[in-house]
């Protein structure tokens, strides 16, 4: 069992637990709360709009620890890094869901939507519809989907439900094989993740081979291995969108001045 099959494992024994806390249809309840705050009610700001609206888009992440290096960043104080994104230029924030390997949850998510009003990501392992409006109720903007985790019927049925929701769904892919899948599904925003979860070993090859794949009118997203102003250069060159960065930016003093620099904004 790879790490990914550990978490998925571990994520339908926490949702099994969740909802029997707060059912579906009490989270379904809370969603047009969102209207609170922003100005149109009951609708949290576009996601694909906002990362489009750069030469190239940063949804800079707030993420406390991974299964791969451990603890991140110490003190950890979400809104602070919220804050200092958005006033360093970001056009998105991703926020991790997951407490058991990641830290997170919606404690920090809320703390981060209080504190910005950028689009969110909803950074989770989903495998349940309950999740979809748990993100909507928070005031997400988008919800990650990771082929990898799930069936081709799950993928539509998932994108459905998301879009139903008035939410943007971020499909999340590794290899060629998960890319033609996210095609054939319909995802029209699609990440590219160039970290390989069995190895983690780590290449920005894979978004640039993989990008050359995607149809027209489809937005691209490289996550992962994302260090310098030459490789944003390089993956905008190869026709990305937007890219996701969390672990090179949070081990600097201000995570926001780092993702400036990164930027080629300073």
């Amino acid at each position: 069992m790879n790490i990914l099959e550990q978490i998925i494992a571990d994520k339908r024994v926490e949702i099994a637990a969740r909802k029997r806390f707060q059912s579906l249809e009490e989270l379904k309840a809370k969603a047009p709360g969102i209207g609170k705050l922003f100005p149109m009610p009951g609708k949290a700001p576009d996601f694909v709009a906002a990362l489009r609206s750069a030469p190239i888009g940063l949804i800079a992440e707030v993420k406390r620890r991974s299964p791969s290096v451990g603890k991140i960043r110490e003190p950890f104080d979400p809104a602070e890094i919220g804050r200092d994104y958005e006033a360093n230029g970001a056009q998105a924030i991703s926020c991790l869901m997951d407490e058991k390997y990641f830290g997170g949850g919606a404690d920090d998510f809320r703390a981060v939507r209080e504190a910005v009003a950028l689009p969110m990501l909803y950074k989770e392992f989903v495998i349940d519809p309950w999740q979809v409006y748990h993100a909507r109720a928070l005031g997400a903007s988008a919800v990650l989907l990771i082929v990898g985790a799930l069936s081709d019927a799950e993928l539509v049925a998932f994108m459905a439900e998301i879009r139903s929701a008035g939410l943007q769904p971020l499909v999340e892919v590794h290899n060629r094989e998960e890319m033609e899948r996210a095609i054939c599904t319909g995802a029209d925003c699609i990440g590219i993740n160039n970290r390989d979860l069995k190895t983690f070993v780590t290449t920005l090859d894979t978004t640039v081979e993989l990008c050359k794949t995607v149809p027209p009118g489809c937005t691209v997203i490289s996550e992962s291995g994302i260090k310098s102003p030459e490789d944003v250069a390089r993956l905008r060159d190869a026709g990305v969108h937007a890219i996701l960065v969390g672990e090179s930016l949070l081990r600097m003093d201000s995570p926001g001045a780092a993702a400036k620099r990164l930027m080629g904004l300073s």
